[in-house]
């Protein structure tokens, strides 16, 4: 499966964005799909994940409260909803695939798109 983010760009503390992960030349619906993000000089992160059906959904502690993970299977894609950003929220966004569970783990994800940059000032 192919995956390609969009939504990315620059906002002050206390904006919104919403990053969408669009899905191709797989069943979209077979996918666990997840949310990770990485700042320089830093490791990549799990953000989020959610179900094949989007009946769980799991968040960093750092997100909880602030970010909502959600997918539309009719138009294969997943959505990061992210409110209340913080400097600290500031990585390059990546979406990833993988089936079975959803994994805070990003290498047992073998599905990437390229990234959405995220830029929050103060």
């Amino acid at each position: 499966v192919q995956l390609a983010e969009s939504g990315g760009g620059s906002v002050q503390t206390g904006g919104s964005l919403r990053l969408s992960c669009a899905a191709s030349g797989g069943t979209f619906s077979s996918y666990v799909m997840g949310w990770f993000r990485q700042a320089p000089g830093k490791e990549r992160e799990f953000v989020s994940g959610i179900s094949e059906w989007g009946r769980t959904t799991d968040y960093a502690d750092s997100v909880k409260g602030r970010f909502t993970i959600s997918r539309d299977n009719a138009k294969n894609t997943v959505s990061l909803q992210m409110n209340s950003l913080k400097p600290e929220d500031t990585a390059v966004y990546y979406c990833a695939g993988r089936m079975w569970d959803v994994s805070t783990a990003a290498s047992e994800y073998p599905f990437w798109g390229q990234g959405t940059q995220v830029t929050v000032s103060s």
